[in-house]
């Protein structure tokens, strides 16, 4: 079954928004065995909507709809719907009847406006949107269902779950896609490929290999699909294993979580602990580490120190170090590392000092150049990068890196 997903909104297109529904629901979609054939996004405009329905329906079983169902003019998607189907309007009593109740929780007015969000195609199946006002339609034509929702992501994920999910289940029987993820650190991507190439000639033709790339990270997925699930299953960790025996200096979980995760499971079950001293990340490492539910078992805390000042007095970095080498440097990064380690008492820590840009370079010390430091109780390693002179992926670059870095300094003592 292939499905395709058409976002609408002006907000999605200038960048206000960011299009995390059809992400969402192409993962919601791909775990029942349903594959999205295209995602889309256009504008409130009544003919680049029915452009998009025409072509959508050309190519897909199903088509998700989100967004322009709001109360106001520019909310266009329900009369662009009624046309594309050419059908009238009927008022919709179970729709008519959450609207009040929900302005009744609230205690506030019903207007004419909000009484309208009842009025619908009067062709299609209303889903009624126990947490909104918008009602949720469902459409056939030509053996294609087309379902619109609202774009607010917490409606539209209650209805997916509770309604629209378990209706393409029960009507259709899907295949089975099973996915295994690797993920590998300190490699390139083509690297990487050469490094596989030979188990990846030999897959079958079920059985597809994506390369992910990130900063400083490859994902690999193997994804398999087919009919029987376990058969799947047993196909894709058999192929897991023989790609992890071939990388294994490079891998960092065969579970699909982010570096960061890989990292605290490993030293939680070790009963380690760590903390940081950043200046030009600001505080990004530690929010890749504490995002996580149940970090404070591993992650105790750590610095962001900018001046000089704080460097010496937080993190026990000598004056002199400061005044001999600089801020951005082996000597002072390896001090930051130590001196975490000592006045913070964890097990481990990280430290990164370095030129985000996009000023502040010198001949000798361009934008990008950044220095980090992996410290325990019995060891230090130090190394420059030279990254780009862009900030903010500078920023993300180092925070890799410095994870990156935990990681083998883990894998050795570990």
């Amino acid at each position: 079954m292939l499905a395709e997903i058409i976002t609408i909104g002006d907000e999605i297109l200038i960048g206000q928004i960011v299009d995390t529904n059809s992400a969402w629901m192409a993962k919601q979609l791909n775990l029942i065995g349903v594959s999205v054939k295209q995602i889309t996004s256009v504008s409130d405009d009544e003919q680049h909507i029915l452009e998009a329905l025409e072509l959508a329906e050309k190519r897909a079983d199903l088509v998700l709809i989100t967004g322009g169902l709001g109360p106001t003019k520019d909310d266009i998607t329900k009369k662009t719907l009624a046309k594309y189907f050419d059908m009238g309007f009927r008022n919709d009593a179970a729709a008519l009847e959450m609207v009040r109740q929900i302005f009744e929780k609230y205690k506030r007015p019903l207007l004419d406006i909000n009484i309208q969000q009842a009025d619908v195609p009067d062709g299609c199946e209303v889903i009624v949107n126990k947490n909104g006002t918008a009602p949720c339609m469902w459409f056939e034509q030509n053996n294609t269902i087309f379902v619109s929702m609202p774009g607010v992501p917490y409606e539209m994920m209650y209805l997916m779950d509770d309604e629209i999910l378990p209706r393409i289940k029960k009507r259709f029987k899907l295949p089975f896609i099973v996915h295994k993820t690797i993920l590998t650190a300190n490699i390139g991507e083509s690297f990487l490929a050469k490094e596989i190439e030979e188990i990846e000639a030999h897959l079958p033709s079920h059985i597809k290999l994506a390369y992910l790339p990130k900063l400083g990270q490859v994902r690999l997925r193997l994804s398999a699909k087919g009919n029987h699930e376990l058969e799947l299953d047993r196909e894709v960790k058999t192929y897991a294993r023989q790609i992890i025996s071939k990388v294994s200096r490079f891998v960092v979980t065969d579970e699909d979580i982010p570096m960061e995760k890989a990292i605290l499971d490993l030293m939680k079950s070790k009963g380690m602990t760590l903390s940081t001293a950043e200046s030009c990340t600001g505080g990004y490492i530690a929010h890749l580490i504490t995002q996580h539910p149940g970090s404070s078992s591993v992650y105790w805390g750590g610095a962001v120190a900018y001046a000089y000042e704080l460097k010496e007095s937080i993190l026990g970095v000598k004056e002199s170090t400061l005044a001999t080498f600089g801020a951005v440097s082996e000597q002072t990064v390896t001090e930051m590392a130590e001196g975490a380690v000592k006045h913070f008492k964890t097990d481990y820590a990280i430290a990164v000092s370095g030129i985000a840009g996009p000023d502040g370079g010198t001949v000798e010390k361009p934008v990008g150049t950044v220095w980090i430091a992996v410290s325990s109780k019995h060891k230090t390693v130090a190394k420059v990068f030279n990254f780009s002179n862009k900030r903010i992926q500078n920023i993300e670059r180092s925070a890799a890196s410095a994870l990156a870095m935990l990681l083998n300094v883990l894998k050795e003592t570990v």
